[in-house]
């Protein structure tokens, strides 16, 4: 379906716009942010990874796409968050221009490539805790995004940026930590490679008596919730960010 002149691009998948409306009606009445964005991102547990959804490069014209037919990790955390904030699927539109795009204006060079970005653009609606959370293990590291070694780039177009990631090794994640990780949390998966911030993304779960990693997994070809200690085992870190409630902002 597409939308006007602003080049919308929507692929409804098993949905249907009335479906999405309703969902997200329903989750607005809902006040803690961490179990609002439970609530919505349950509505994703078993759908298709898929990659590549977005359309838009140095040489094609951005288009804004909403495709919740399949979704890989980062467009799902898009949806969940522009979700979270709207109270209909017409407003739900809106914000996801404001959640992937730098003052929401469609463009590749705006888009929010990193995890770091969607962060720093969207100060408003996320905070990042890593540092409350972590205490004086946290580690922190001075890196110039997009930049692989040798000077190319992962992203052609998209100028390098200097910026420090803060980070949580895997190591020093104990009980206390996961303590104070809420359900709702966003989490990204620190990159040890130069040039990025982040190499996965997922939403943190709790359980009564576990706390799991909901993600659009590329093994599973799925939307899933996984054992959060078991999946972040063999991991380098973590970057947290979490919600920020409405009287937050």
């Amino acid at each position: 379906m597409r939308e006007g002149k602003e080049q919308t691009l929507i692929t409804m998948g098993d949905f249907s716009i009335d479906e999405m409306d309703h969902l997200i009606r329903q989750a607005s009445e809902i006040e803690d942010a961490g179990t609002r964005i439970d609530f919505l991102s349950g509505g994703f547990l078993n759908l298709p990874y898929q990659e590549s959804t977005l359309i838009g490069d140095i040489k094609t014209p951005e288009v804004l796409i909403i495709n919740l037919k399949g979704v890989d990790c980062f467009t799902f955390l898009d949806y969940v968050e522009a979700m979270r904030l709207s109270h209909s699927f017409t407003e739900f539109k809106k914000n996801l221009r404001r959640i992937r795009y730098k003052s929401g204006n469609v463009s590749f060079k705006n888009r929010n490539h990193f995890f770091t970005d969607w962060k720093e653009n969207n100060l408003n609606f996320v905070s990042d805790i890593t540092v409350e959370i972590g205490g004086h293990r946290i580690m922190r590291i001075q890196k110039y995004l997009n930049q692989k070694a040798g000077a190319t780039s992962f992203i052609q177009g998209i100028p390098p940026k200097k910026r420090e990631i803060v980070y949580l090794p895997s190591g020093a994640i104990d009980q206390p930590v996961l303590d104070k990780l809420r359900t709702g949390d966003y989490v990204g998966i620190y990159a040890m490679s130069e040039g990025l911030d982040v190499t996965h993304v997922g939403i943190i779960i709790r359980s009564i008596d576990e706390v799991y990693l909901r993600h659009a997994s590329s093994k599973e070809f799925k939307v899933i919730d996984q054992n959060f200690m078991t999946y972040i085992a063999d991991k380098p870190g973590i970057v947290v960010l979490r919600p920020k409630g409405p009287h937050e902002g």
